[in-house]
């Protein structure tokens, strides 16, 4: 059952964002991102594409409340963000899974970290490392469970990094570049489990990437950001049906919509008054 919406209608809800480093930076006008406005639906997978420097990381340290706007409000499942978010999971480019510990015991800890599970974790260890098998197998990892991370190729080890992004049933997913490091194959194989594991959980979901076939096969819409300072220059609705299985990525269809956002990008790199003109 889809979790019950946010007063608002809207899970996220940037409005009017600008963000200055230091206060220096502030005095002088220079900002990382600007006049960032959006707002996305409960349960909406969003994916944001840009040219490298664009400000796609800045704003992710926004959405998880890392970083605090210099103007603007943010809004996330109805209410201001005011610091570090505990209803968001996270999984970056590089899996970072502790050399230490096992796969499952990397998946659990979150959970001996985050309120209210670290006040259970001892008395409900068996019951949180159960789910976490559960989901290791779940993405392909069964018999996994008990290795190291450098029993495990880097495609596992990202499968192991999105498992521990949701171990704790997070609201919502952000990833930053989670499959750039990936050969082709495996990046695609990745697509499909997180369509398979967002599908079943409807969480919401904000995904940077470079990748323009990955935003548009994953996304229900995405966001092209300018160069430094970063703002909203472009807004695509990706009206595929789904599931969208992998064929769907050599269809003219497809293709079509991909060169609509390189398009975008390149006019972004260019200063081309194209990418001006795109609402957003």
């Amino acid at each position: 059952m889809m979790p019950a919406a946010p007063a608002s209608g809207f899970f996220v809800d940037f409005q009017d964002v600008w963000l200055a480093y230091n206060d220096e930076l502030l005095a002088q006008q220079h900002f990382a991102v600007e006049a960032i406005d959006l707002k996305v639906r409960q349960g909406e997978f969003i994916a944001i594409v840009g040219p490298s420097g664009c400000g796609k990381s800045t704003f992710m340290k926004l959405a998880t409340g890392l970083k605090m706007p210099s103007r603007g409000r943010i809004l996330i499942d109805g209410d201001a963000v005011t610091g570090p978010l505990k209803i968001s999971g996270m999984a970056f480019q590089a899996p970072s899974l502790l050399p230490w510990r096992t796969t499952v015991d990397n998946v659990l800890l979150p959970l001996e970290i985050v309120e209210p599970y670290r006040s259970n974790f001892k008395a409900k260890r068996a019951e949180y490392e159960e789910r976490a098998r559960k989901l290791l197998q779940k993405v392909g990892l069964g018999g996994y469970e008990d290795k190291f991370p450098w029993q495990l190729s880097g495609g596992m080890q990202q499968r192991a990094s999105i498992c521990r992004a949701l171990i704790h049933e997070p609201k919502m997913l952000l990833l930053d570049e989670p499959f750039g490091a990936l050969d082709a194959f495996t990046r695609e194989e990745l697509w499909c489990i997180l369509r398979d594991l967002w599908t079943e959980q409807r969480f919401n979901v904000i995904l940077v990437t470079h990748d323009l076939r990955e935003s548009v096969f994953l996304a229900d819409t995405v966001y092209v950001m300018s160069k430094s300072p970063g703002r909203f220059m472009a807004k695509k609705t990706i009206e595929l049906p789904r599931p969208r299985e992998l064929e769907l990525t050599y269809t003219k269809e497809f293709s079509d919509i991909v060169h609509e956002l390189r398009g975008h990008i390149g006019a972004i790199r260019t200063g081309t008054p194209a990418a001006a003109a795109v609402a957003p």
